[in-house]
Order: C-alpha cells, then structure tokens, then sequence
C-alpha cells in the first residue's frame, strides 16, 4: 500500500510518501517513496522535496492555500520528476493525517469519517493552534484524491489516553473535570510510541517487558514513562505548554505567576499565555535564540551568561523529570533520546545525563559524540544499569503504518 502521509500546519505542509504493508511491517522494510516540505503556503512557497534515490531539489510555486498545496504536491509524487515509480493519483491508496488532539474521545488512531470529522472540530476548542490547520490538511486531500481514497487520523494525544486517573487529573475541583475535561492530555505521542516500538525491536523484548523513558528534545520537549509498551505519565499537560523548558514554551510554572504578570506589565491573560507559548523557553531566558546549536555557541565562544543559564536550565528540568519518572516507575531499563536537539546534541545529552550516576547510566564519552545526524546508537557504558540511547524519532513511518492497519481492518 502507497500512504501519503501528511502533517498540516499554518503555512507548512511536512510530508511523506510510504511503501507499506504486513511483511514490510514485520520485517522493517518499508519504503519511504518521498519526502519534504511545503513551507509560507498563501504566498510564493517554498517547496523542499527528496526522492527514494536521496536526491534533493527545491522549488518555489504561487500557493494561495492547503488545498493547492496538496494538489501541487498529488501532482508531483505521481509524476516522473519525483522518481516514486507512481505513475497515478490511482497508486495513492490511504492518506495517514496527523492530528493533534483528539481529546479522551479518540485513543487509536481512525478512519476519517463526517463523524471523526466533527470530533477533530469539537477539539478545536483544545488545540487552536493545531487542528484547524490539521482539518484543512485533511479536507485538502479529500478534494485532492476524492472522497473514495481511505483517509486515516494518528492523535498525538492518542498514546496517553492509558494513564491512571492519579495521574491525568489536576488536583482542581472535580467538577471541572467533568464538565469541561480539564486534565493532562499529554502530547508528542505518536513521537514516544514510535520510540518505544523501535526500543522493542532493538532489545527484542515483547511489549509486556518495556520500561523506559523517552525524551522528545526540539523546539518543543516532552518525557514519556513507558511501562509495558504503554504512557503511564508524560510531560506536558492541558496543553502543550506544561512540562520541560523548550524553544519558546517556558514548561512548568506557578499559575499565580500568569496573574502576577498580567497586573505589572498591563496584558490580559491571553496576552500572558502568548507570552509564555512563543517568549519564553530558551529564547525568553538567553534572550538571543531558541536554537540549542546558536546557544552552545555563545557560551562556547563568548562565555555568555544568560546562554549558559538558558542551557542549564533546559538540561536540568529534564534530568529532573527523568528523577521524578524512575521513582513513579520504580526504576527503568533505559532512557531514549530523540527529536532535534535529543539525536543530536552529544553536549546536551552528556549533561542530562550527568549526576544520574546514582540511578546507574554513565555516560560513555566517545560513543556520545559519535552519535549524530540520524545515527542510532547507545551511549551509556557497559557497566550501567540504566542505559542511555539515541532512538532517531519516525513519526511519519508510524502513520503510514496505522493508516495501514487501519483500512486493511476496514
């Protein structure tokens, strides 16, 4: 089966296409056809594509919206220049959407129907930012492909619907849980769910036997503890605001401090959130970047002090988090590193990792810094009780895959 995996922002379009099925599933031999992005859709886009062979080229198209983005991009995967060996709008066979929230309603991933459709739209309330611009994705390749092509949500929220109640809920009254469903929803899950399963496969433990804890380090940073293959607590909350220190999101705060704000600098609350959603974080704290490679630069080369705190900070909160999940946990096999700056950063990880000696993870030096650019490996010495591995993240694998399963079980 040929999926066309997409993953709809506001003005960019991230996608894949997968040669997937049963065999290739069990076997790790799905074929990634193409890949690449879409990036400013409403203008003078730039469009950055990848072929099976790896070879690279850009484009720039007039693309007033999703619906000709997507249709830029139908016309491209079928034709000989992206050298797919599709050769139809025919060969597209399934649609795999990420889609950010799905709310406790949706805890697999499913069909698109008018009634999924609805639900994703009533999540809205929940995910401003996100599933509008997920929904346009996905109503882009029903007009792109037509009605009688399958087409598939994967919930980022999905993989956390297995938390305990003692863990989802807030200590707020009741009530409001119930009549508005304010609890830790949990995001970044079909990242740590594709972690997860790659860490089955390298270990060749069966789902039963998984005990990790996966950390999703970019822009935006979440922990996972996974026991028995499944998220028994995560990182970020109600929103994706909650948990570690990333890119612009400041994590964890006093709510007080949100009143506090507003009354000294003259904002209204939602003026207070944006603050804290795109503000904060590494760039509100350096007040130079929310990129870790121009950070460790600073500090490197100009001793710079807020970069260095800014660092400090980010590694510190997650180290604190994997603390926090080993007692929850009683204690865990590995801790798995993925995402931007979680593949990549060797100086990032050593200093997560260091003062968790007493848990037993130890750090070895030159297998860390070997471990870079997509490259899978485990870092943590042979003597360590609890190892320390780069897991590279494949979100989009994932949803093929699920948009697989899901219209072969009909």
């Amino acid at each position: 089966m040929n999926v066309l995996v997409l993953n709809a922002g506001s003005a960019t379009l991230k996608f894949q296409v997968v040669r997937t099925d049963h065999d290739a599933i069990a076997a790790d031999t799905d074929v990634k056809l193409a890949r690449g992005q879409i990036e400013r859709i409403g203008g003078e886009a730039v469009i950055t594509v990848r072929s099976h062979d790896g070879v690279s080229s850009r484009h720039t198209a007039p693309l007033r919206d999703m619906s000709a983005a997507v249709e830029w991009l139908v016309e491209w995967a079928t034709s000989g220049a992206a050298n797919t060996s599709l050769t139809s709008r025919a060969e597209l066979h399934a649609v795999g959407h990420r889609v950010v929230h799905g709310g406790e309603r949706f805890s697999s991933s499913v069909r698109i129907t008018p009634g999924v459709a609805i639900g994703i739209e009533e999540m809205i309330e929940l995910a401003p930012l996100h599933n509008p611009h997920n929904l346009a994705g996905i109503r882009a390749a029903q007009r792109a492909l037509g009605e009688g092509v399958p087409q598939v949500a994967v919930f980022d929220t999905a993989f956390h619907q297995t938390l305990a109640e003692h863990a989802y809920l807030y200590a707020i009254p009741y009530p409001l849980y119930r009549r508005h469903k304010v609890r830790r929803y949990g995001f970044h899950g079909t990242s740590h769910r594709s972690v997860a399963y790659r860490w089955r496969r390298i270990s060749g433990l069966p789902k039963s036997d998984v005990r990790v804890i996966t950390l999703h380090l970019g822009n935006g940073c979440s922990a996972c503890a996974i026991v028995g293959g499944e998220s028994v607590d995560t990182s970020m909350g109600f929103t994706p605001l909650e948990g570690l220190v990333m890119g612009t999101r400041s994590g964890d705060i006093d709510p007080a401090v949100l009143d506090f704000i507003a009354s000294k600098e003259g904002l209204s609350l939602p003026q207070v959130e944006a603050l804290l959603n795109s503000q904060s974080g590494l760039l509100g704290v350096s007040g130079l970047t929310n990129d870790m490679r121009d950070l460790l630069a600073e500090a490197r080369e100009h001793n710079d002090r807020r970069a260095t705190l800014a660092i400090e900070m980010f590694c510190y909160r997650a180290r604190k988090y994997i603390g926090a999940y080993l007692a929850a946990m009683g204690g865990a096999d590995a801790v798995l590193f993925a995402g931007g700056i979680g593949e990549n950063s060797p100086e990032i990880r050593a200093r997560i990792c260091d003062g968790l000696q007493w848990a037993g993870l130890h750090v070895d030096t030159s297998a860390n810094a070997a471990l870079h650019h997509g490259r899978e490996g485990k870092f943590s010495t042979t003597e360590s009780t609890l190892q320390a591995w780069v897991v590279p993240t494949d979100e989009e694998l994932l949803i093929a895959r699920d948009a697989y399963r899901t219209v072969s079980r009909g």
